[in-house]
């Protein structure tokens, strides 16, 4: 059996076998939230798609640094603040604090880094010197831009030539460019935006200059993983790789780009522009975070995940057969459970792989309950106690303990009475309070949905 992780490369649009710059010390950079609203369940994807594959090369390696940044400075950070009217520092701290709840919520491991944008803007203006001393970047009223045509390889990661990325993008118009392609590496700042000094004038950086600094600070000039939305590829990724490379003297940014593909509606993009925006926080009261969770994963990382209310009812009626084979104790897993993982994050046939596991471990061998457990702790499922996933359940319904035995006394009498309409609406509205009702060996049983 094929011990190797392979992974899909945006790069070279190939699945090839993950070989480490260094096996002795892994390095992931994945771009993290821009911090000007509460995340929606789009945002929650790449979140909990990254988190495997951390726990999947750390199962493979001794030493993984995983960096997920968090962009707190930013034009649309400011025109949110000014639309809700509570400072800049409130409004991302405020986010900050919901990003981090929904991630613990989604049971996903905090990175081995969270880097703030507004905390190294020091290292952003080191890179910026050093890319207009080379030649990459010019200056022009209080603006610095990079200059695409400097660099040959731009294009490389969206397979596309120059001229189709500038016809096919939302290029930024500005007199101050020598090219329409430039992009900003840094802006002057007006009125009250945030503003650092800098040799150019009081500003602030481009957006993509952060992940080129943050990730040469923690992982250096070449690293192996660099994920991210497909929406970043470009102008996001493709700009990261320009500037890093230029400032940095090296023919390699990342080796393996991997990219999630996006969340829909009714196979319809989920964005704000939408108006389909489902927040994670707004599942929290209703869901448990390991259902959200398992519904991300069922399906291929590389394929769009349809978001329905089906969804979600197939995955926790999953998660809750899954409890009666639950057991506290765990197990190694050996290479041959973990396999669909290590063949490009396969998701969907690791789980296929859970499901022939809890079949053999409901026979009532604790030894394989053990290794059933252990396969869904792995990738963050059934890591609450059966307890805490049936309060969770109970927590959900709108009806006492009390109402539900009175209601199937009236549903009994109402059988006897042979008034089956009567029987029908009882088990209805049961249902619709979170209860389900089977009738067994002449008695009638109940539990939670």
């Amino acid at each position: 059996m094929n011990k190797d992780i392979f992974l899909t490369n945006n790069l070279s649009n190939k699945k090839e076998k993950f070989v480490p710059i260094d096996e002795n010390n892994i390095g992931m950079y994945v771009c993290g939230p821009t911090v000007y609203d509460d995340p929606h369940i789009g945002n929650a994807r790449p979140i909990v798609i990254f988190d495997i594959l951390f726990k999947v090369l750390k199962k493979k390696f001794q030493n993984v640094t995983y960096v997920r940044n968090i962009t707190d400075v930013d034009d649309k950070i400011i025109k949110s603040s000014k639309e809700k009217k509570i400072s800049i520092n409130d409004l991302t701290q405020t986010v900050i604090k919901s990003f981090n709840e929904d991630c613990n919520y989604l049971n996903c491991e905090d990175p081995s880094q969270q880097p703030k944008a507004t905390e190294h803007i020091d290292l952003m203006i080191e890179m910026i010197s050093e890319l207009m001393k080379k030649g990459f970047a010019y200056e022009n009223n209080q603006h610095v831009y990079f200059e695409v045509k400097k660099f040959d390889d731009y294009g490389k990661l969206s397979n596309k030539k120059l001229e189709d990325l500038i016809a096919g993008s939302r290029i930024e118009v500005s007199d101050n460019k020598k090219n329409s392609e430039d992009f900003v590496l840094w802006k002057p700042s007006i009125d009250d935006e945030p503003a650092w000094d800098s040799p150019w004038g009081k500003g602030r950086p481009g957006w993509h200059l952060e992940c080129s600094a943050m990730s040469k600070k923690f992982l250096g000039n070449e690293f192996d993983i660099h994920g991210g939305g497909i929406d970043l590829i470009f102008p996001h990724h493709e700009n990261e790789i320009a500037q890093s490379r230029c400032a940095n003297d090296t023919d390699v940014f990342a080796n393996y780009w991997l990219h999630n593909a996006f969340i829909t509606m009714s196979n319809e993009k989920m964005a704000k522009s939408q108006g389909n925006i489902l927040k994670i926080k707004d599942f929290r009261n209703k869901v448990s975070g390991q259902v959200l969770r398992l519904a991300l994963i069922s399906a291929h990382y590389k394929q769009p995940l349809d978001w329905n209310d089906k969804l979600l009812d197939d995955c926790q009626n999953t998660i809750d057969k899954w409890y009666n084979a639950y057991s506290l104790s765990e197990n190694d897993l050996d290479d041959e459970i973990i396999q669909p993982l290590y063949d490009d994050i396969n998701t969907p046939g690791y789980i296929a792989n859970l499901h022939k596991l809890y079949d053999k471990a409901s026979k009532g061998d604790e030894k394989d309950k053990q290794i059933f457990n252990s396969a869904c702790n792995f990738i963050g499922l059934l890591q609450e106690t059966k307890e805490e996933w049936l309060n969770h359940k109970k927590g959900k319904v709108d009806i006492s303990e009390e109402e539900i035995e009175n209601k199937i006394q009236l549903r009994n009498n109402a059988r006897a009475n042979k008034d089956y309409k009567e029987a029908d609406n009882i088990r209805d509205y049961l249902l619709d309070k979170g209860v389900l009702i089977e009738d067994k060996d002449d008695k009638t049983i109940w539990k939670f949905k």
